[in-house]
């Protein structure tokens, strides 16, 4: 994957989840919602601030995060499913 998000965006793909079984019904996966966790793709320098001085980013490539539901803008790169956001859509890093 060549993409190098600007400022703070930070490009995640999504992790999938477990498949659930309760009380032996499967859920299709047209009703499940979306995994609001992912990994770290590719990180952006940072935003600046108001004297011009970067403000440098809490996460980095590799880490595992927590986003909000309706977080990102969909895109497919080299047919693989990623979000772009926003540094501050990012909720918790896990681990």
């Amino acid at each position: 994957m060549k993409i190098k998000p600007l400022r703070d965006k930070v490009v995640v793909m999504r992790l999938e989840e477990e498949e659930k079984k309760v009380g032996g019904i499967i859920i299709p996966d047209t009703a499940k919602e979306k995994p609001m966790q992912g990994k770290v793709m590719a990180v952006g320098p940072g935003a600046m601030d108001k004297a011009g001085k970067r403000i440098p980013m809490e996460v980095k490539k590799g880490d595992t995060v927590l986003f909000g539901k309706y977080s990102g803008t969909e895109v497919s790169i080299d047919g693989k499913e990623y979000l772009i956001m926003d540094a501050s859509d990012i909720y918790a890093i896990i681990g």
